[in-house]
Order: C-alpha cells, then structure tokens, then sequence
C-alpha cells in the first residue's frame, strides 16, 4: 500500500473476534455504525470474509486492500468492514502457507497504512494469537475478545443470566429473578440462543414491560438437555402420570437422535436423585434451608464448604444451574432418606439390566420408576375405619 503510516488520535483498527459468534457480529456491527454515523459519506464498504480455501482467501485480501485504497467519492471518511473473516485461526485454510504469507504481507501493509479518516473492522471466530496478522492488530488498534460460553466455566450461569438481561434491557423489558433463572436453565450455555429467545419473549409479551416465569414457561424453547429435565423433575415431583408421560416422549425421541439414548435417560435420573440426596443432607447439617426466594436460596450454596464437595465436576451438584438446586430443594420433603437410598439401588440394577439382559430396555427404566415413584409409605389406620 502507498500510504505512510501517521499517528491518530483514535484507533483505526479495531478485531473483534471470539467463540461467541453471537456477540461477535452484535459488536462488530455496532462499531461499524458507529463509525459510519462519526465519519459520514455514503462509501463505507463490508467485504465477505467467509472462505473455504487459500484462493478464496487471496480474492478477499484483494478485495480489502482494493477497499482501502479507493478513496471516498464524495469526500469525507471511510469504513471498511472484514466482516466473518474465518482464516485467522487454526483452521485448515487458515494454517497454509499461501495465507500465512498473505497474512504477514498485509500485516505489514497495514502498519505502513495512512489512517487519515479510514477506519478497519474485522470480526473473525477463533485468533491465533501467536501470528504476526494478531500482534499487528493489537498494535495499531484495540482488541476485543468474547469467549464462549461454557458449561466447564463454573459461572457461565451467572454471564448467561448477565447477558439476557442485557437483551431484555435493550428491548425496554425487566424480568423476575425466578423467570430469569429459568430462562437461562432451559437455553444453557449458548448465547446465540439466548439473543435469539429473549428477542422472542420480548414480542411475546407485547407492552407489558415485566416478563414473568409463566411467559418463560410459554414461549421459551428448550434445549436438549432442559427437555430431558422436565423426566426428573417428574420424578422429583413424585407424579407418576407425568413421569410416565415424559418416559414415553424421551423414549419416543430416541429412535430419531442417536445422541439419545436409555442409557441417557438412566443417567439423568441418577443425576437427579443424587441431588435429591444432597440437598437432603445439606438441610439436615444446616448448610442451606428451604427457601420461597430464589436469590436467597442462591445465595446460600455459598455456606457449603468446598472441601466436602467431589472434585469431579460431573458428580459436583454446584456445577448446575442453582435454578435446578431450587426446584429441588422444593422436591426433598416427597421422599425420605431411605427411599432415596432405594432409589438408588433400584436405578443401579436399571443400569445392569440395560446393558446386560435382552428384556425390552423401555420396560425396564418403566418398571424400574414404577417402583421408585409408587413407593409411598402407608399411612396409620384411622379409628374410624376399623371393620368390626
């Protein structure tokens, strides 16, 4: 490029980039209005990114640097935006050498670049940080990175909860504590989703400005994994009817997901009640109590010591979702200690039927919560109904 660097006053670069994809393009394309809106002039340019070989990423560079170079028309400033720029990471195309070359090439471009009333935006997925394109950016502009959300991150519920309510802000909606919580229980930790439901809730609700949990209850989809809640908290509930029902659906579902399975289910329900059993025996020591609120009942898994805690994060029960622990904590009193004990045993020889024996898998798990669900304990006589 023919122009000299010269220093500004405002970055002219700015990389946004990151595993959420979602708040990725909100963010890029927030900035580039913004500095569109700052510059003016009617040129600004947005040149694909998105490319699946070394070619098609050699004819965008040449597309970026033919953007750069032609000046505005009518005069004023320029906005180029890279936009989904998907060969800066460690992607196959990404880790030729054609394009690492073509990267350092415009790498050095850009530091030798005259920024007079120009400004670069590239929004891209996964950065290699330890390339020369990366360090370039970072030096001559800002940086923003949005990681993704993860279920291993032990407060993605906390940042999810964070981000919806950013969305509900935007959109001029408040939202319960409670419906808040289980709007972020039924998407998990997925952004995109989440934009996605809580723009959906926003029109459901129309002019009300509150949005309620039976409006979460209503219109929110639910993942995978929050549809295969609703079998345990059946369970919890202690409703054979619905636990049945939900069996029957799971089950149902199986034959068109091969990521379903009875296996899968039986393990949720173990998840289940040992939570169940937990929550039981932290009431009893006093770490927690039963609470009607949800922020106060959160706010006492802080009491639990850590050290007595598993260290695997699949056994932990703090790793879900604290809206989880509050339903459940609800669902203690339908059983004792000791057939949650049974409980137990019962879903242990679920498992060794389900792999070991050739009796229909479906009827198995359906005897099996049969026994746990219907193992009421019986009541005392009354007087009165004594038969002479």
């Amino acid at each position: 490029m023919a122009r000299a660097a010269t220093s500004t006053a405002t970055n002219p670069v700015a990389l946004i980039c990151g595993e959420d994809e979602y708040a990725v393009k909100q963010r890029a394309k927030q900035l580039y209005d913004a500095w569109c809106t700052e510059l003016g002039g009617m040129d600004h340019e947005i040149v694909d990114a998105t490319v699946g070989n070394a070619g098609e990423a050699e004819r965008a560079v040449a597309k970026l640097r033919e953007a750069l170079q032609t000046l505005p028309f009518f005069g004023g400033g320029k906005v180029v935006w890279l936009k989904d720029c998907n060969f800066l990471g460690d992607e196959r195309t990404a880790s030729s050498s054609a394009v690492t070359n073509l990267l350092g090439e415009l790498a050095q471009e850009l530091k030798e670049f005259r920024w007079d009333n120009v400004r670069l935006i590239i929004s891209a997925g996964k950065v290699d940080k330890r390339k020369v394109f990366f360090k370039t950016l970072d030096k001559l502009g800002q940086v923003e990175n949005f990681a993704g959300l993860s279920s291993d991150d032990k407060e993605w519920a906390a940042k999810a909860e964070s981000m919806a309510e950013g969305h509900f802000q935007a959109a001029g909606k408040r939202i319960a504590d409670s419906a808040l919580a289980e709007f972020v229980a039924c998407i998990g930790p997925n952004p995109r989703q989440i934009g996605n439901e809580a723009e959906k809730l926003a029109l459901y609700v129309g002019d009300r400005e509150t949005i309620t949990q039976d409006d979460v209850e209503a219109i929110v989809t639910k993942n995978k994994q929050s549809r295969a809640f609703a079998l345990a908290d059946a369970l919890g509930d202690r409703d054979l009817v619905r636990v049945l029902r939900n069996l029957d659906e799971e089950l149902w579902m199986t034959k068109f997901d091969k990521e379903r399975s009875e296996i899968g289910l039986l393990y949720g329900l173990i998840s289940k009640v040992r939570v169940l059993l937990f929550l039981k025996e932290a009431m009893r020591v006093g770490w927690i109590k039963q609470a009607g609120d949800y922020n106060r009942f959160k706010a006492q898994l802080e009491n639990i010591p850590a050290d007595q805690l598993p260290d695997d994060r699949k056994l932990n029960p703090l790793t879900m979702h604290p809206f989880v622990l509050f339903r459940a904590v609800s669902q203690c009193p339908n059983y004792s200690i000791d057939e949650l004990v049974r409980a137990m045993e019962l879903l242990l020889t679920c498992n060794l039927q389900l792999v070991s024996s050739r009796t229909d898998k479906s009827l198995v798990l359906q005897q099996t919560l049969v026994e746990i669900v219907g193992q009421v304990a019986p009541r005392p006589r009354r007087a009165a109904a004594r038969s002479w």
